[in-house]
């Protein structure tokens, strides 16, 4: 169906010009991540300036804070799909059973996720190294920001809500006031500005989590005020079986999948550690690194599910097709010159973490080694969530097992074998064409059993 030929009263989705739609979505939502990405890099730097031990001890916490970002976004996915497929079918009654069961779904998350903060944080740190000035910071770092999520989940939850329904601009106010927040509170906890106690390690975790607590607060604001499209009533609530079996179809396979970092993670964490903490730490810094040129992806990332889950629920195949191409289109390019950057000036990256001259001698090979794989990364991530789009999330799934579990660490471990050092970033380029072979065959099948039929059909 044509777009001129789409009904005036639908939602804008399904009837505004793609590129206008896409960006408008998108950008917001590509600031809003560009900033989380910020306030990750900053409070790496500000942490790195108390010693390289404090910033590895930061770096042994990411699996675990990866982890609970994995389910809180994960769960997210699957509500904000049945959300706006719901809403391009016109169901208002599934439109508010989505977001109730969704939420009760992230608050069970969140209180898990507590306990492990609690009781599981000493375990976690020690399963990675036992060098004894490191350990006691990665605890109470992990005791702060697990021990106290629910606020990162609800922040995220209703991220989502304001998404579904296009209202992108509103996000992106609620996210980056939660990292603003965080960037202005970290030099104040961690040194002790302003008449506040000197914290260290504890101050850098104690600001994420405030930050995360305002961020919660004015996307509820923003939801209960603006998002009148959905009404999230919890009168009379029970949890929904059907519904809730509906969101976790979607919802755990992008869990698995951004789970599956985490897993990939602690397992170079421990094959770096048996060379050098260095290289723990170097392994980290990329990381924070490499979101902010993955972070803009994902916020194309985020805009593109909602907009293809409504056309495919209300049957407009052109205007999906349309949004994964120009997206593969933006997602190559900011790839490409990532690629350049990590290839050029590497050491300009690394000078921002006070980096001393052996972390240069790790850093700067493994940042263009890695870098490599940037090329096909950008189009596997859109079309990955074309998957979750059409309710095909365990596509996205086994690609990233295979690409990160069944291909990076193996070879990661093999490479580690040679006992050279630089030899093991070469994994990543070696799992990004697994990764890139995967995508596109599975893409294909999608092509031919779903979107042509749609076309036919029109």
């Amino acid at each position: 169906m044509s777009e001129q030929t789409v009904p005036r009263k639908e939602n804008r989705m399904g009837t505004e010009s793609i590129p206008r739609l896409l960006f408008s979505m998108a950008i917001p939502m590509m600031l809003s991540m560009m900033v989380q990405a910020l306030y990750n890099v900053v409070d790496s730097i500000f942490v790195a300036k108390l010693s390289e031990d404090a910033l590895t001890a930061v770096s042994l916490g990411f699996p675990m804070q990866n982890l609970l970002i994995a389910f809180a976004t994960g769960l997210g996915v699957g509500i904000n799909a049945l959300l706006s497929r719901s809403l391009g079918e016109k169901n208002q009654k599934m439109v508010n059973e989505s977001a109730r069961q969704g939420f009760f779904l992230e608050m069970c998350a969140a209180v898990i996720f507590m306990l492990i903060g609690i009781f599981g944080a000493g375990v976690f740190i020690r399963s990675q190294t036992d060098i004894a000035s490191i350990v006691p910071d990665a605890i109470t770092y992990l005791n702060i920001c697990i021990g106290v999520c629910p606020f990162c989940f609800m922040s995220i939850f209703f991220e989502r809500m304001l998404q579904a329904t296009g209202k992108t601009k509103l996000s992106m106010v609620a996210q980056m006031t939660g990292a603003i927040i965080n960037i202005v509170m970290d030099p104040i906890l961690i040194f002790g500005l302003l008449g506040f106690p000197a914290l260290g390690v504890a101050g850098a975790a104690v600001a994420t989590v405030f930050g995360q607590f305002c961020g919660a607060m004015v996307a509820l604001f923003l939801h209960l005020k603006y998002n009148k499209e959905i009404h999230l009533s919890f009168k009379g609530f029970r949890p929904n079986g059907h519904v809730i079996g509906i969101i976790l179809g979607v919802g755990v396979p992008s869990i698995i999948m951004a789970s599956i970092g985490s897993v990939m993670t602690y397992s170079m964490n421990r094959i770096l550690n048996g060379f050098t903490s260095t290289a723990v730490a170097v392994f980290g810094i990329y990381f924070k690194l490499q979101s902010f040129i993955f972070m803009p992806v994902f916020g194309m990332n985020n805009a593109i599910v909602p907009i293809i889950a409504y056309n495919y629920g209300a049957r407009y195949p052109d205007r999906m097709k349309k949004t994964i191409k120009l997206a593969c289109a933006v997602a190559m390019s900011i790839m490409f010159c990532g690629f350049l950057l990590m290839q050029t000036i590497p050491q300009v990256f690394l000078g921002f973490f006070d980096a001393s001259a052996d972390m240069l001698a790790i850093g700067v090979p493994a940042l263009r080694t890695i870098s490599i794989s940037f090329l096909a990364a950008g189009a596997c991530i859109i079309i990955g969530s074309t998957f979750q789009a059409l309710g095909k999330g365990t596509y996205s799934m086994f690609v990233s097992i295979a690409r990160q579990l069944v291909v990076l660490v193996p070879a990661a471990w093999l490479l580690s074998k040679t006992g050279n050092l630089n030899a093991v970033w070469f994994a990543f380029p070696i799992a990004e064409i697994m990764g890139v072979a995967c995508t596109v065959g599975f893409f294909l099948h999608l092509n031919k059993t779903i979107i042509k039929p749609l076309e036919k059909a029109n």
